[in-house]
Parts: structure tokens; C-alpha cells; sequence
């Protein structure tokens, strides 16, 4: 008899969304983001940071002040469509666990990504949202806030239980 509490691929590609943000060092906000063509295969992931080459120890982490983080930051949307290696991103699905700013918007759009899944909008009423929001609908790109079926999903490395 086969399992069936197994998660659905909307909880898996999330949670590799949220895997991949476990990688970021910004201490306020880690976002995550796993990009997925239509066979439900993962192109690419991605998390916020630095880019490659600038030392995490020496640039700021600050979110107010004179040198703050935003002038330098790769959002996980961008790390993503970056790291996918030229392959098509033409008709696949954006995973990412914050919904994504304008200027993610833009790049997501221009690759070819026609639907978006995310967990959280808490900037929604944000001028940057807003505008993503407008061009997402002007380009006919998806997007659709993921409701889990699940509260967590518990990674356990030991194997051999």
C-alpha cells in the first residue's frame, strides 16, 4: 500500500524555496527561491545576498544608515534566474517565499517565467509590490499565493533511523 501523506509538488518546490533561504546571512530577512520548468524538474535556486566576490564579512548588513545592504543585496528571484546557466526559463514556475519586488518583476518577466508561487505579501501595499503586481498582469504571468496543506516540513539527517 503506498503512502499517502506524502507533500504535493506546490509544498515541495516551497520548501526548497525555504531550504535555499536558510542559506542567506542577512539577519533581518532570508528569502528563498527555486525555479521549476513544467515537468516538475528544479532548474535553479536561489537565496539573498551578495554577489560572488564580495565578502559578506565587509560589506553592510545594515537596513538603516548610510551604506545599507539594498545597494549591493542579489534578491533570490535574480540569484535564481542567474544561476539557471542560460538554460530556458520559458514557461516555468517561480517558487519564492516573498513575493517578489519590481525590479525582480522586471527579470522574471523578461526570462520567460509565466507563473509565480509564493507564501508571503507582507509588503503588499508597497509601491515596488504594487507596480510588480501591474506588470506581472500586463505580461500574463501567474500568480498565485500558495496555501499549504502542511504547517512544516521536519528534515531529519539521520537516515538510518
Amino acid at each position: 500500500m503506498k503512502r499517502t501523506d506524502y507533500i504535493s509538488w506546490d509544498e515541495y518546490f516551497m520548501g526548497v524555496s525555504l531550504l535555499a533561504a536558510k542559506r542567506s546571512k542577512d539577519p533581518n530577512t532570508q528569502v528563498g527561491a527555486c525555479i521549476v520548468n513544467q515537468d516538475h524538474i528544479i532548474i535553479s535556486t536561489g537565496y539573498n545576498g551578495f554577489p560572488k566576490n564580495c565578502s559578506d564579512d565587509v560589506f553592510p548588513w545594515e537596513r538603516t544608515g548610510k551604506d545599507t545592504k539594498y545597494a549591493y543585496v542579489v534578491h533570490a528571484e535574480l540569484n535564481a534566474i542567474l544561476n539557471s546557466g542560460g538554460q530556458s526559463l520559458k514557461g516555468a514556475s517561480l517558487y519564492v517565499s516573498l513575493f517578489p519586488c519590481n525590479e525582480c518583476t522586471k527579470a522574471i518577466i523578461q526570462s520567460g517565467i509565466r507563473e509565480i508561487v509564493y507564501l508571503s505579501d507582507k509588503y503588499a501595499d508597497s509601491d515596488a509590490t504594487l507596480a510588480s503586481k501591474t506588470m506581472l498582469r500586463a505580461a500574463g504571468v501567474q500568480m498565485r499565493q500558495l496555501k499549504p496543506h502542511t504547517e512544516q516540513i521536519v528534515l531529519d539527517f539521520r537516515v538510518d533511523k
